[in-house]
């Protein structure tokens, strides 16, 4: 057995069944979706090939590369449904990494919040992990080092069975630690690892999944909110970006997607677009091979500054052909007074005065561009009230009358640990003003609007078994969805209680589920076929 062994809990060691976005359906409560759906289509186990996981998230990679670089060779990635299977007297070290260990991530604890508070998926993932991890401490004499984004949610309820909670950035310090414990060495309880330069992030020197290359690191707008610190921005040199692309094109992967916190700072300087280098990166990643480049963020202000820039990255991209490019995009508020004070620098080269002008200008250039932005709002401040949120709701308004291609999802602030907010209180249903029901709803009936466009692309290059089931759901799904929206902004969140006592995981639960899909797509599917054929009977003709 490995010396050192890695893993994460399913909801990130999966491949959400080929569509990314399909992930962020484990931030539902696990007592709403049944679990065959999970397992089948949105967080399917990993598969296995020679002994190897298809799918390694690319942190987990990164993980591995910063110990070979140090010396440390004997080092297995595991899937946690093969946990077990891995470990043995030998083993000294388990590090896990963890994306949303408690369910408290932004998306999550909205969902949860929205449909009726159970566990979330990515938390019961968790917690299926920590119960295989429990059972391996007491047969083995070895440590457990937890660690990644959302290790600062461990930190709020530290479990016994962890060894040392490790935030901050790996690739100094982890290593380290994990000499300390092959040397049989005392661990810290928790440790804040140093911030690398970009000399010490080594390549990763085995596929990651879907391709993922990290191309910059950090953020410098300097949100309050946020863990990122404006010191910790970094772009990635291009010698390292090309090795990374090279292992993925001699491992057969068709497609590279760049990791960043904004892809219109790569080679930024004081948060100005730097073209000439942006070129060079899509044009050196399209020329080793890739067939689509995408990217998970982008921001509004860079794209309103570059217009060009965007247009030809697109069309290095290929995303017109791709069709389905939806990047995270933070919107946050439409007040002004929550902007001056949280993130003042969010719009900058303009003022947080502009930032509605910033946004209704910005949308239709990455529409343009055949990007479709994901627009995050933080919502729950403590001194947010109604006439904050109605400038918000103008400016949701705003993206609708314009008819943009775009998603705006109204998200509960949530004070990380790692974040200048972190005294603040969460944002709990009863906290929120009172208008925030009626911002969600006008949201999320725009955002049916919007899937229905655009999801047959992101589904498009599923195998047409899968793609069918999922495009039947999606009808289904929404038609139920906004009928529950409106009741929760009529009733000002009192309606999740509803869900609070649903469970879909049953034998009964599931056959409603079955019987829920089947009936209301499935009768729309005849409905729509009849007023085809005869046109005149819909009228009453």
């Amino acid at each position: 057995m490995a010396k050192v062994v890695l893993t994460s809990d399913r909801g990130t060691f999966t491949n959400y069944g080929g569509v990314s976005v399909m992930g962020y359906v484990a931030c539902m409560p696990n007592n709403v979706v049944p679990k065959i759906l999970m397992d089948k289509f949105f967080d399917p186990p990993a598969r296995y090939k020679n002994g190897e996981p298809l799918y390694v998230p690319y942190p987990l990679r990164k993980l591995e590369a910063a110990l070979v670089k140090n010396g440390i060779e004997d080092i297995k990635i595991v899937a946690p449904e093969r946990l077990e299977d891995n470990i043995g007297d030998d083993t000294k070290v388990l590090g896990i990494n963890v994306h949303d260990p408690y369910g408290l991530s932004p998306v999550t604890f909205k969902l949860t919040m929205l449909f009726g508070g159970q566990m979330s998926w990515t938390a019961r993932y968790f917690q299926e992990l920590e119960k295989k991890v429990i059972q391996i401490k007491k047969r083995y004499s070895l440590k457990v080092i937890v660690g990644g984004p959302a290790a600062w949610q461990i930190g709020l309820k530290r479990p016994d069975y962890i060894d040392t909670v490790f935030n901050g950035e790996a690739e100094l310090d982890f290593p380290v630690l994990v000499k300390k414990a092959l040397n049989d060495d005392q661990l810290p309880r928790e440790i804040t690892g140093r911030m690398p330069k970009v000399e010490d992030i080594p390549e990763i020197i085995k596929p990651g999944r879907f391709g993922e290359v990290q191309v910059t690191r950090g953020c410098p707008r300097g949100c309050s909110f946020c863990s990122i610190t404006p010191e910790t921005y970094r772009t990635i040199p291009m010698d390292s970006i090309k090795k990374e692309i090279k292992l993925y094109m001699d491992s057969g992967y068709k497609d590279i997607e760049l990791i960043t916190d904004d892809i219109m700072l790569y080679g930024q300087k004081k948060l100005g677009v730097n073209h000439e280098a942006l070129v060079d990166l899509f044009t050196t990643t399209r020329n080793m091979g890739a067939r689509y480049i995408t990217f998970p963020h982008i921001s509004a202000p860079a794209v309103l500054t570059s217009p060009d820039t965007v247009y030809e990255i697109s069309d290095i991209a290929r995303l017109k052909e791709y069709g389905a490019e939806a990047p995270v995009v933070g919107l946050e508020t439409g007040s002004t007074k929550i902007m001056h004070k949280y993130m003042n620098a969010k719009p900058f080269p303009w003022k947080p005065e502009d930032w509605k002008d910033v946004i209704l200008k910005a949308t239709p250039i990455m529409n343009r561009a055949s990007i479709f932005p994901c627009y995050t709002m933080t919502i729950g401040y403590p001194e947010e009230n109604d006439a904050d949120l109605d400038q918000s709701i103008d400016m949701v308004n705003s993206i609708i009358e314009n008819n943009f291609t775009a998603w705006v999802f109204p998200l509960p602030v949530i004070p990380m640990t790692s974040s200048r907010i972190s005294k603040n209180p969460f944002p709990y249903m009863e906290k929120l003003p009172s208008k925030y029901w009626e911002l969600l709803y006008l949201s999320w009936k725009y955002n049916f609007k919007t899937t229905r466009k655009i999801i047959p692309h992101m589904v498009d290059r599923l195998n047409p078994i899968t793609r069918g089931i999922l495009n039947l759901m999606t009808d289904t799904v929404f038609k139920n969805l906004d009928k529950i929206f409106l009741q929760l902004s009529e009733t000002k969140g009192q309606k999740s209680r509803d869900f609070a006592t649903v469970n879909l995981n049953t034998i009964p639960g599931f056959f409603k589920t079955v019987y829920w899909i089947t009936r209301y797509g499935i009768n729309d599917r005849i409905r729509t076929k009849k007023e085809k054929a005869n046109p005149g009977a819909s009228s009453g003709a």
